[in-house]
């Protein structure tokens, strides 16, 4: 007999109220995303607009990340029918698509991720068919998550008629470049008055429409303090973000431990 994995784990766990720890892999590594899966993520997610990774090396970290038994996000390079529509039938649970401005662009986003009636995506599930079993096409519609990114003014402003639109699941904030739109200087941690009460604004504004609201996050302490304050996903930096960060601290361990001891005649394993 066939088997086969688990679908709309992500939705399930979002709609019992559970709060999601969501990764994220800049780095095109199979290796490094099996690594990470393994750490106890709730999600994760595969960066395909920013991050280094290309669709043929998203669907080979895909198969390295199947093994934890997590469900994993794309997010997509922009707002275009064909890399959603890949990306879902790769095996993709949910799909996060940058720089939603408009009701408009968010009905197309929508409709790329459903099939007919819902929507315009073509069938060819070769992979997800293969993963997740025969009835894939009979229930992907409503297991499969969207994900439009709010991250400029523009969007705020239009944010009501954007959360409209039935086939957009949730919000997902993008904190840099909504602080760069803003007028400020982009950054994922954010500390500007404003723009921490527009997150809050656009968090409850998702919340009132009864849709999942997330966000990008510089830390897993402000990944806690999110959830605590409402949001449904929360996403720890990015891998390369975390590795760099921890290489510069063990490498700053180690010139400092040498300036306190020149001779290097005390060690310690």
């Amino acid at each position: 007999m066939p088997i086969f994995s688990p679908f709309g784990r992500l939705r399930q766990r979002l709609e019992a109220g559970e709060k999601i720890i969501n990764g994220f892999c800049s780095a095109p590594s199979p290796v490094l995303a099996e690594f990470i899966a393994r750490q106890g993520f709730d999600s994760l997610t595969l960066d395909l607009q920013h991050g280094l990774i290309d669709y043929q090396t998203s669907l080979t970290m895909l198969q390295a990340i199947a093994g934890a038994g997590i469900p994993t996000i794309c997010r997509v390079p922009w707002n275009d029918p064909i890399p959603v529509m890949k990306a879902l039938d790769a095996g993709f649970e949910a799909i996060i698509c940058p720089m939603i401005n408009s009701r408009e662009e968010a009905e197309k986003f929508g409709s790329y991720a459903r099939y007919a009636p819902r929507g315009v995506r073509s069938f060819g599930p070769t992979r997800s068919l293969n993963l997740f079993g025969p009835t894939y096409s009979e229930v992907a519609n409503d297991q499969i998550l969207t994900f439009a990114m709010i991250e400029t003014e523009t969007a705020v402003n239009n944010l009501e008629d954007i959360l409209t639109v039935p086939e957009i699941d949730g919000i997902y904030i993008g904190p840099a470049d909504l602080t760069l739109s803003m007028g400020f200087t982009p950054s994922i941690l954010v500390t500007e008055p404003a723009v921490i009460d527009t997150i809050e604004h656009i968090r409850a504004a998702t919340k009132r429409k009864n849709k999942f609201v997330g966000i990008h996050c510089s830390s897993g302490a402000v990944v806690a303090e999110m959830l605590a304050n409402g949001f449904d996903i929360a996403t720890i930096s990015t891998d390369i973000r975390i590795f760099v960060a921890a290489v510069q601290q063990e490498l700053k361990a180690a010139r400092t431990g040498q300036k306190k001891d020149p001779k290097g005649d005390a060690l310690s394993y």
